[in-house]
């Protein structure tokens, strides 16, 4: 035995309970969050006989200090059949605290939590977060809704793009600190998600300027008509040029709307896409870990021994890890679909040239009148040149979103 080891065997009388960085917690519950196994991390740390364990709802462990919206967020998470990470604070038998990252999995009959040692700069806001909201709860009598609430508004207020993109940022942090504390080599997995995410934030940005753009520029051709009709004949050939190039400027925009970030397209869910398969990256490598782990302790706290445990864990690791191939091949496919519809995009706006082109020849064989026919094609000419940029980023940024979830 290390000295570690050792150090571990003498509980404290206060503070915290003994949780080394390498360890990973396993509890299995079934639906109504009754304990069905756990690992030997989970009984020392908790300092609960398995008697008392197994059988005994998990909220056996749950600390005071935990707000009701947490767990709130936590049921209905998991009850809807998906996977949740979050900051939770633990409180043994002997009255000793302890704070997890945990990651809970709904499998066949229940859950599954995996639990590992927080460390992270982020962990330390979310304790002052916690703090807060419990006061909050205290202070005013909230309900676990209105907690639920005020969490999800401070996750926003932090700069996350909802709930799940806080729990992936949360737990690739405390995963690379981890490794980094323990001294062992980091692949830094989070890191290429972590750039196609904030690359598909910014795709998101500059398709809605795109389409701004165009809406934008629908009034233009109806001005440059109405200049035209009082120096030209009726149907006079800037006329009906204006009007072909308000009509496929249109059609343009209405297409894209369409078959890129209309409602029949994933377009609107790539972040969500991404996001999910660096959570799942992670889960993986936490199950992975926990399974290796068993293996070395082998003990449950089940007569049967730890056979239907490593059996689930293993199906559960391979079952992620195909949730997320299928993500990114996901990702893939939209990012694929949104450069072909972009290229497409620029040769039409390449007829659209032509066509400015044309109104500006015509222009110049009328007599000027006031703000110039000349002017106003120059607009569309800087709206046109505005909209191939944008279509170029998006195509870089689509192509970067493919490189790094390759």
């Amino acid at each position: 035995m290390t000295q570690y080891d050792r150090n571990l065997v003498k509980r404290p009388t206060s503070g915290e309970a003994p949780f080394g960085l390498e360890e990973i917690f396993f509890s299995r519950t079934n639906e109504r969050g009754i304990l069905q196994s756990g690992n030997e991390v989970f009984r020392r740390v908790s300092h609960f006989s398995w008697q008392e364990l197994i059988g005994a709802p998990h909220k056996i462990v749950r600390h005071p200090d935990m707000p009701k919206g947490v767990f709130q967020l936590f049921w209905d998470t998991i009850q809807r059949g998906h996977h949740i990470g979050a900051y939770v604070k633990n409180q043994s038998k002997d009255g000793l605290s302890y704070w997890v990252y945990a990651v809970v999995i709904p499998c066949e009959g229940g859950f599954v939590s995996v639990r590992i040692k927080p460390t992270s700069e982020l962990f330390e806001k979310v304790k002052q977060a916690y703090s807060q909201l419990l006061s909050a709860e205290c202070a005013e009598a909230l309900t676990p809704e209105d907690s639920r609430a005020l969490l999800l508004a401070w996750v926003t207020e932090q700069g996350f793009d909802g709930y799940d993109h806080f729990a992936t940022v949360a737990l690739q942090e405390e995963l690379s600190q981890r490794e980094a504390s323990l001294g062992r080599e980091s692949k830094e997995i989070s890191t290429n998600l972590k750039g196609a995410f904030e690359d598909a934030t910014a795709l998101t940005s500059e398709t809605q300027g795109l389409v701004s753009d165009f809406s934008a520029m629908r009034t233009i051709p109806h001005n440059l008509r109405v200049i035209a009709s009082r120096i030209e004949p009726a149907g006079g050939p800037v006329t009906v040029l204006s009007q072909n190039y308000g009509s496929m400027s249109r059609n343009m925009s209405e297409w894209f709307e369409a078959n890129v970030i209309g409602p029949d397209s994933n377009f609107s869910k790539l972040k969500e896409l991404v996001n999910t398969s660096g959570f799942v990256q992670g889960m993986v490598k936490v199950l992975v870990e926990c399974e290796q782990q068993f293996k070395t302790e082998g003990q449950t706290g089940l007569e049967t021994g730890i056979g239907a445990e490593l059996e689930l864990l293993s199906d559960l690791s391979n079952k992620q890890i195909v949730l997320s191939n299928v993500g990114l091949q996901e990702v893939h496919y939209e990012a694929s679909r949104i450069i072909t519809a972009c290229q497409t995009m620029q040769r039409h706006i390449l007829g659209l040239s032509s066509t400015r082109v044309l109104c500006k020849i015509e222009s110049a064989r009328l007599p000027e009148s006031g703000e110039t026919l000349s002017e106003i094609i120059d607009q569309l000419g800087a709206f046109q040149e505005r909209i191939m940029n944008r279509l170029e980023k998006i195509i870089t940024l689509c192509g970067r979103i493919k490189t790094e979830t390759s």
